[in-house]
């Protein structure tokens, strides 16, 4: 079996990807939580609270926000 990596057992330059990725993650998520919660409700299409929902899973959520949750 093998083991798991942790953090430690990667190289320099994928320790900088992970920090990378989750910088851009936590950004889009705030992005997206703020212009949705500032934004009236008639501008959103669907639910506030299962949009925010939406911004913790991963890039997609936050992402798909921006694309389809914003009336124009």
């Amino acid at each position: 079996m093998a083991r798991k990596k942790s953090l430690k057992d990667l190289t320099a330059s994928q320790k900088k990807m992970v920090g990378v990725s989750a910088t851009v993650q936590f950004a889009l998520a705030g992005l997206a939580l703020a212009d949705m919660w500032r934004r009236p409700a008639s501008q959103i299409r669907g639910s506030r609270t299962l949009w925010s929902a939406a911004c913790a899973v991963n890039f997609i959520g936050p992402l798909s926000y921006f694309v389809f949750g914003r009336r124009k």
